[in-house]
């Protein structure tokens, strides 16, 4: 068995909120956000259109979903500082 790639992936919404969740494939995901479906969360659909602000990749879904929740757990500041960092790098 082939081992997947995971991505923590954060989204900034038409209404400068941020959006956190995991992927194997940020740029899809990104996709099913924007478009017209089900696949998108139901967050971001009613905040669209959507930009992948940062991702960051993980070794496996259950290290993405642990680093997901101490993303989550962040103050809109840290968050911003966290793309901002990306950005420089």
């Amino acid at each position: 068995m082939s081992q997947q790639s995971w991505f923590v992936y954060m989204l900034r919404c038409a209404d400068g909120s941020l959006y956190t969740g995991v992927t194997t494939d940020p740029e899809r995901r990104l996709r099913e956000h924007n478009d017209d479906n089900r696949l998108g969360a139901r967050y971001t659909r009613a905040r669209r259109p959507v930009e992948l602000a940062w991702q960051e990749p993980q070794p496996g879904r259950g290290e993405a979903l642990r680093r997901e929740i101490e993303i989550k757990a962040l103050t809109r500041r840290a968050k911003l500082a966290l793309i901002a960092e990306s950005k420089c790098l």
